[in-house]
């Protein structure tokens, strides 16, 4: 599984973890939370660094909208501690991903009119 795939499968189960505990999510998540998993996975497909890619909390660019941004920090501030019960290897493997350099940032391309 590549990096991106690994964090994607990360945040999910982080939200699906808070959603469960805070909204009563038990089979599947409520609108708000199913609405922050589908803009958290669209941000790391746009992710300027790919496959590079550091942890949010390392990173240079915070490519979130400032509300999405404080959402997903109350979900992974909540739910960071529970996935070493619920999910053990991807709890392990995010904490060793974080102690990854952020590479530095990728430069634009330019278009050809620029």
């Amino acid at each position: 599984m590549d990096r991106l795939e690994r964090e994607k499968k990360t945040v999910a189960a982080m939200i699906r973890i808070y959603c469960r505990d805070q909204h009563g999510g038990r089979k599947a998540l409520c609108a708000s939370c199913q609405a922050l998993l589908q803009y958290a996975w669209q941000r790391l497909d746009q992710c300027l660094f790919g496959a590079e890619k550091p942890t949010c909390a390392r990173c240079l660019v915070h490519c979130y909208k400032p509300a999405m941004r404080e959402e997903i920090r109350r979900v992974m501030r909540y739910a960071g501690p529970r996935m070493l019960y619920t999910h053990p290897i991807l709890a392990v493997r995010h904490l060793w991903d974080e102690r990854r350099k952020s590479p530095a940032r990728p430069q634009r391309k330019r278009s050809a009119t620029e």
